[in-house]
Formats: C-alpha cells, sequence, structure tokens
C-alpha cells in the first residue's frame, strides 16, 4: 500500500512538471486548445455556412477493459449501419439541392460536417462538442477571450432519443439549433431542458397514445410490453400505459431491454413471455433493439404472439428480413406518412458523393455494400474495383422503405436553410457580410413556415414537434416469403378523439397468417345479466363475472355494476331487463276470491233464509220468547257481516279501503250490541220472575232499541272521525314480496283501527261474560248458553286472527280477514239461529208457551 501511496504521488508531482513547462512556453502568448484528441468529420465539405449532422454510421463498437495506467483510445466502432449512410445522404441531397437552387440562399454555398457516434452516447456529445468548437488551436490576444462563434450553424441528428438528450444538454445553453429526424422521445418536448432541439417527426406523446387506442380499438385489453431500456422506450411505454389504464388496457408485463443485454438478462425476458397468458405484444423498441431480440426469440420458437410495434421499426426492411422465423407476421404498428422526394431515391443510390468520406470508413462501407474485399489475396473473395455499380445490389442499403424518414432529414436541412434564408435577406442575393449566431437562426427556425416542393408543410409548434400524423402499417407475407407492408389506416391526432383513428377497408393478416382478430383477454367479457369483481391482488382486467341479484339487471357487456329496478318494476331471469311486477291483490278470478265470495252470498242468502223463515213463525212462542225484534235486527247485521266482506275482494280503491274497515266495524258492532240486548233481555227476564221485580220496566223494548243504537252509534262517530283524521287509502307495497306489487289498503290511521277493533273486542267480551253468567238459568229454552257458544266462537276466531293476520303476506292477510268475518258471522247465525230453526220444523211439540216458560212466564 505504501509502494502504492509512492508511486502515485511521483505521478502526480510528474504531470505538474510537464504542465509547468507547457505554461512557460505559452507565456508569451495565449492559445484556445480543444482538450483531448481531435474529432475529425467522417464526411465533410467547405461552404460559405457549415451544418452539421450526426449519424451512427456504426451500432455498435469493441467493449475494452481499461486499466487507466495510459490514455484510453478512441473508440474502435463496430456493425456498419446502412441506414445511417442513406440518412446522411438524404442531408448531402438536400445541401446540394439548395446550393444549385436560385430560390433560397442564392450565391452561398452550404457546406457540411458529418461525423460517426457508433451508438455511444459520450461519443455523441464529444462530437456535437467539437461541431461547436471546433478542433484547431486558435492564437488570441493576452487579453482577448478564448471564445468564438460556433463552427456549424446547425447541427442535423441524431436518430435516437437518448442521444438527442445528451447532446441537446451540452450544446442547448449556447442554443445552437439541434434539428433530429428520428428522436421521438416525448421528454424533448420540454423547452426548459432542451432550449435549442427541434424535430421534424412527431413526438412519441401522440405516438404512444395512439398506440394505445389501436389496442383498444381490437379488444386487446391484456397485453405484454417490451421497450427500449433507454429514454426513448421508457418514456413512450410510461404514457402508453397511462393511456392505456385510462383506456381499460392492462399489462400483464413490461420489460426492459437492451440490445448489449447480457444472455441471462435476455432468457429472463424470454421466461417472462413464455409464462404470460396474453397473447399480444406491445414492442416500444428502436430498430437496433428489435434486430438483436428477434435474433434471441428465433431459437425458442415464440411463434403466435401478435406484435403491436412502435414506428422505429414497424416499416424497416431489415427488421423483416432479419426475421427468419416469421415472428413478427401479421404485426401492426404506426409509422411515419409515406412519403416521395423527387430525385432523392437516385441521389441516394449513387454513392459516388460518398467518395468524400474518410478512406477506412468509405472502404468498410464499400466492402461491405458489394461483398468485397480491396487489395485481396484470397480467391475465394471477390476483388473491389471501386466502380461497382449499385443497381444490381439488393441489400438494406438499395431499399427505400425510409423514405419518410429521409424525407425528415430533407424538411429539416430546408428548415434551416429558410432561416438563414430570411436572416441573410435574400432577395435576388444575400447579405453575406452579416454575422450569424446560433440563438438567432434558433429563433428563425422556431418561426419558419413553408410548403416543399412535394406539397409537405412544413412548421414547428410551440415545443419544437410538428405536426402528428401516422399510418397504421400491417405485416402481411407474400408467397415469396418476403413482408409487405400495407397501409390499412391512418390516425391523426390533430382532429377530434372520436375521429383520430381510421382504419381503412381492407382486410389484415394476423399472427401466423390467421384473418381472425386474436384474443388476448385476462378474463372473458361478462354477459348481460352479470357484473365484474375483481380478482384479489390482480389487474383491473381479471375479474370473475357474478350474476346480478334479484330486482338487478345489466344489460351491457362487462358492465361493473348492476342497477336496480324501478319499484314496479323486476328482473326477469336473465337479469338483463327490468319487467314490470305482477300486481298482486285477492280478485274474484282466482280460486280463493271466488271461494270467499261464493261463502260470503251464501251467509247473507242463508240469513236471509233465516229471517224469511223467523218471519213466517214470528208468532209462534220460541220466536216471540225470543225478542223478535232484536232477533230480525241482529239477522240483519249479520246479512250486512257477509256481504261486507265483499268489499275485501277486487283491486282496492279509495272507496273500498274506507267502506271495509268502517262497514266491518259498525256491521259487528250492531250485530254484537244485538246480541248484547238479547243477554241482557234474559237476565232481565229472570230477574222479573222474583216477586215484586220491576226490572223489564226498566229494559223493555224501547230501551232495547235506544241502548242497540247508542253502541253503535259509538262506533260510528269513531268510524267518522278516522274516516276525517286519516283515511284508509290504496297503498302498493313493493316490499313484503320481491318480486310483486301487493295492493292493499292502508290503514291511515292505525290508532283508528285499533280502537275500532277495540271496542269490537270490548262489547264481545262483555257479552260473552254475561251470557256466561245466564248460561244455567232454569228455563227450558235457556237462548243465553247459545250466546256464551256464539261469543267463545268469535272471541276464539279474531284472537286467532291477530297473528294469522300479521303473519300472512300479501293477499292472504285479507283472505284471513275475510275467513274471520265469515266465520265469527256463521258463528254467531248457527249457535243463535239454528237451534230455533231446528225447534221449529224438527220440535214442533216443544214450541209451545208452557214448554218455553217452564216455571216462570215472561211477558215481553
Amino acid at each position: 500500500m505504501t509502494l502504492s501511496r509512492q508511486r502515485w504521488s511521483g505521478f502526480q508531482l510528474l504531470v505538474l512538471l510537464s504542465q509547468a513547462s507547457v505554461f512557460a512556453s505559452l507565456s508569451e502568448r495565449q492559445l484556445c486548445q480543444h482538450r483531448g484528441d481531435p474529432e475529425n468529420p467522417q464526411i465533410f465539405k467547405d461552404g460559405d455556412i457549415v451544418l452539421g449532422g450526426i449519424f451512427s454510421f456504426h451500432s455498435s463498437w469493441k467493449n475494452r477493459q481499461e486499466n487507466y495506467t495510459h490514455k484510453p483510445q478512441p473508440l474502435e466502432c463496430t456493425s456498419l449501419n446502412f441506414r445511417e449512410f442513406q440518412f446522411a445522404q438524404a442531408m448531402l441531397f438536400a445541401i446540394e439541392e439548395i446550393n444549385n437552387s436560385t430560390d433560397i440562399l442564392p450565391g452561398v454555398s452550404l457546406g457540411y460536417k458529418m461525423y460517426d457516434t457508433c451508438g455511444s452516447m459520450a461519443q455523441s456529445v464529444r462530437v456535437a462538442l467539437a461541431l461547436a468548437n471546433g478542433n484547431e488551436m486558435t492564437s488570441v490576444s493576452s487579453d482577448g477571450p478564448c471564445s468564438r462563434h460556433a463552427q456549424v450553424q446547425a447541427i442535423m441528428g441524431e436518430t435516437s432519443s437518448s442521444p438527442s438528450m445528451a447532446i441537446a444538454t451540452v450544446i442547448g445553453p449556447f442554443y445552437v439549433p439541434l434539428i433530429s429526424h428520428f428522436a421521438t422521445c416525448a421528454c424533448l418536448s420540454d423547452k426548459t431542458k432542451y432550449p435549442s432541439f427541434l424535430r421534424t417527426i412527431p413526438s412519441d406523446y401522440y405516438q404512444s397514445r395512439a398506440l394505445a387506442q389501436l389496442v383498444k380499438h381490437f379488444g386487446w385489453t391484456w397485453v405484454g410490453a417490451i421497450r427500449t431500456n433507454d429514454d426513448y422506450g421508457n418514456n413512450g411505454m410510461a404514457t402508453f400505459t397511462e393511456t392505456a389504464q385510462e383506456l381499460g388496457i392492462c399489462l400483464e408485463y413490461s420489460v426492459p431491454f437492451f440490445r448489449t443485454d447480457p444472455p441471462d438478462k435476455i432468457q429472463k425476458i424470454i421466461d417472462i413471455i413464455k409464462a404470460s397468458t396474453s397473447r399480444v405484444i406491445v414492442a416500444f423498441l428502436s430498430h437496433m433493439d428489435m434486430d438483436v431480440l428477434i435474433h434471441e426469440l428465433s431459437g425458442h420458437n415464440l411463434t403466435g404472439y401478435q406484435w403491436v410495434g412502435s414506428e422505429s421499426w414497424i416499416f424497416d426492411s431489415q427488421t423483416a428480413e432479419g426475421d427468419k422465423h416469421h415472428i413478427l407476421d401479421g404485426a401492426i404498428g404506426l409509422s411515419i406518412p409515406r412519403a416521395h422526394v423527387g430525385g432523392m431515391r437516385e441521389f441516394i443510390l449513387d454513392v459516388k458523393p460518398l467518395s468524400s468520406i474518410s478512406a477506412d470508413l468509405f472502404k468498410e462501407f464499400w466492402e461491405m455494400l458489394f461483398s468485397c474485399k480491396f487489395n485481396t489475396t484470397t480467391k475465394t473473395q471477390t476483388e473491389c474495383s471501386g466502380h461497382e455499380d449499385v443497381t444490381n445490389v439488393q441489400n438494406s442499403f438499395t431499399d427505400m422503405s425510409l423514405m419518410p424518414i429521409f424525407n425528415n432529414v430533407y424538411k429539416a436541412v430546408y428548415a434551416a436553410a429558410h432561416a438563414l434564408h430570411n436572416i441573410l435577406g435574400c432577395n435576388g442575393t444575400c447579405n453575406r457580410k452579416m454575422r450569424l449566431d446560433p440563438f438567432t437562426i434558433l429563433e428563425h427556425i422556431k418561426k419558419i413556415h413553408f410548403v416543399t416542393k412535394e406539397g409537405d408543410e412544413v412548421y414547428f409548434n410551440e415545443n419544437g414537434d410538428p405536426a402528428a400524423k401516422y399510418e397504421i402499417i400491417n405485416w402481411q407475407p407474400t408467397k415469396s416469403g418476403t413482408v409487405e407492408f400495407v397501409t390499412i389506416g391512418l390516425h391523426d391526432a390533430s382532429l377530434p378523439p372520436d375521429r383520430r383513428l381510421n382504419l381503412l377497408n381492407k382486410s389484415l393478416v394476423w399472427t401466423e397468417n390467421s384473418n381472425l382478430v386474436p384474443t388476448s383477454v385476462c378474463s372473458e367479457k361478462c354477459p348481460v345479466g352479470t357484473r365484474k369483481v375483481l380478482q384479489k391482488g390482480k389487474p383491473v382486467c381479471c375479474f370473475d363475472c357474478v350474476r346480478c341479484t334479484e330486482g338487478e339487471i345489466s344489460n351491457t357487456t362487462d358492465s361493473v355494476y348492476c342497477v336496480r329496478c324501478p319499484p314496479e318494476f323486476w328482473s326477469n331471469d336473465r337479469r338483463d331487463e327490468c319487467v314490470k311486477k305482477e300486481a298482486e291483490f285477492l280478485s274474484y278470478e282466482e280460486a280463493m276470491g271466488a271461494l270467499l265470495a261464493a261463502s260470503s252470498l251464501f251467509g247473507s242468502c242463508l240469513t236471509a233464509a233465516v229471517a224469511l223463515f223467523f218471519f213466517r213463525h214470528r208468532k209462534t212462542p220460541i220466536v216471540r220468547a225470543n225478542n223478535s225484534e232484536l232477533s230480525f235486527l241482529l239477522l240483519f247485521s249479520l246479512t250486512l257481516c257477509f256481504l261486507c266482506s265483499l268489499s275485501f275482494i277486487g283491486q282496492p280503491s279509495d272507496w273500498s279501503c274506507m267502506l271495509r274497515h268502517t262497514a266491518f266495524g259498525i256491521t259487528f258492532v250492531l250485530c254484537i250490541s244485538c246480541v248484547l240486548g238479547k243477554t241482557m233481555v234474559v237476565l232481565m227476564a229472570f230477574r222479573a220472575t222474583l216477586p215484586g221485580s220491576e226490572v223489564m220496566k226498566w229494559f223493555g223494548p224501547t230501551q232495547q232499541r235506544l241502548s242497540v243504537f247508542a253502541v253503535t252509534l259509538i262506533q260510528v262517530i269513531i268510524c267518522i272521525l278516522w274516516l276525517t283524521i286519516s283515511p284508509p287509502f290504496p297503498f302498493k307495497n313493493f316490499k313484503q314480496v320481491k318480486d310483486k306489487i301487493i295492493l292493499e289498503c292502508a290503514l291511515g290511521s292505525a290508532v283508528g283501527f285499533w280502537i275500532v277493533l277495540g271496542y269490537i273486542g270490548i262489547l264481545a267480551i262483555l257479552c260473552f261474560v254475561l251470557a256466561f253468567l245466564a248460561r244455567k238459568l232454569p228455563d227450558n229454552f235457556n237462548e243465553a248458553k247459545f250466546i256464551t257458544f256464539s261469543m267463545l266462537i268469535f272471541c276464539t276466531v279474531w284472537i286467532t286472527f291477530i297473528p294469522a293476520y300479521v303473519s300472512s303476506p300479501g293477499k292472504f292477510s285479507v283472505a284471513v280477514e275475510i275467513f274471520a268475518i265469515l266465520a265469527s258471522s256463521f258463528g254467531l247465525l248457527f249457535c243463535i239461529f239454528i237451534p230455533k230453526c231446528y225447534i221449529i220444523l224438527l220440535k214442533p211439540e216443544k214450541n209451545t208457551k208452557k214448554n218455553m216458560m217452564g216455571k216462570a212466564t215472561l211477558n215481553y
């Protein structure tokens, strides 16, 4: 440890001495010098105004283990990327077209400096600083600042979002315009962080939301997601996830991936896909990551999944060529609208302009393009001459499917040119003496609004973004084994939400060459009549379907709740419709109502027959001996009792409700008052047989009539008060029976009802007690005994009526009340009058005054 510290101290001393010597040699003059090794452009050309370009001509680099004993060497780039050469060619085409035009920047030549970043973010920052500052050493006066204007007036690039963020962060404070053709991360719209960044491709904010709407359109609510583990993928997937949740879409998994991930991490992603139940995979990946991922998936036979892709790879022919196992067949996704720029295809295929690139890069490009080797001695290898014809080559460089992105590069160059044209005041000629600065150029670029020669409108909004329009692409395999990118729809974010997604009337091809839309849901849709119940611990897309309870319905699929039917309606058996409840009341049409009505009529007719029979034998001793006037009044009241039960049958109305209880109360009081009068007559008659008794004088016929009238009048007054204060009324009972409406009569005032019943009960008990006391009087025909039996039946019936009435549902409670009325009426009729009829008809010998009087003679 001590020896290491000594060596480190010696090294620091050596560095200090070397710096001191340098400062001593420069003491006489001040130099502005770029620190580190100079960065040389791969493609360059001088001009009056120079534009910068940053492209990843290589997509990767060799990893080296640094031991920090010497200065790190520059990156050793690998994996030549033809796409980026095409982007560079598009920039060259736009610059050459502007230089040859007299309409824009006349007399001003545009130059360019293009750098290779090798797909490295650190390298992107290095070349951006090189474009902004230059590499040469410059002398300045001893008192002058060591600063100068940027070497380029605007920079075209980068292709990816993360490098663009790094570059924009570094050059943003200097306001050097950075115009990207393919960096789509929504985060780059933040002008507080990236004030000088603009782009000619829409932000992923719109693409992510459009992808979510596309997934929702096809009914996929249970999907997996794979994203590039950088700013492009992470931010894009975050917006997709947020929108998906709003639309009711759930992610079973969301995994990050990067092309340099170790094998164990890739295997983990493959295992997650295999274990998943979702059949749709949303891939928010860069084309480079997608190429690597498909290569890894090919070895695991992961077919049968429906892929939904972002614009980065969905229309990339190189990705389609790399899908040897047809994993991506039937994929759908969003792409930049197709474009055509006159002359660009021919310019790109003419590789002569690329002869100005660095020798090593040109040699590598040429050898890969034509599969040849320069200066080779190997007989099996074709030797390059440098004059090969590219039209005979079929590879990703000659493929023009990325023309929409080429057009974005083209528009970016023209945006910078139009801004320069306005700044220099070009009108036939330009003011070439005007000193340019990046801030002025940036402000003018933000305000440009022009139309290209192909009719494309170019402008930037306040966030530096263009209008968001996409084509919906479907991968349709052909018979030759290749893939055709078929446009099946459009998405325009500038339209209202319900009109943004527009699918064309074209047949789609899905995964495994199927014509049926694949299904990807965690739980099948809940049918009508059910509601969704979330499964514990799982996303909202995983649920069980629970049948709606009685009285509730759901008439839409996937209903989250059941709707309770209105009070007068009830759910049908399927629980998908409310049907009107059946009104229930005791009607004449049903058997029970008809039987009770018949019993009521029979009782009234029987009572009338008895009255008629008694009238015909009114002069006989047994009729006269039992107070014929009260007997006829009792028979009349019994007839009314039988008939009043009819008011309980049929649909309740205002009049029937008021009539049924009041008529019942008054007629029964009249009936019991007659029985009470007869009982009193029996008791008084017995007392009258005693010597010197004058009781019957005080309870003669007039007194009997007055007592019946007085007792009945009290009930009449009670009923009048009841009807006046709170009368009974028809009522629809929804609670007693769930699926029916019980039409019944509400009591109005429960107090009035119980007073009416209570009064009847008091009279019945009084009558029963008096009759019971007179049951053993020594007459040959003691009517008190039969009255006792009748009142015993009456009281028994009405005592049992109360619990039966309370516990009976619906119309059965009414039937119980009618039965009580009929039973008590028949009890009075049979107990009091049938024995007399029996004597009159069958025992006429007993129907004599002598037999009636026994020891006592009744004169009344």
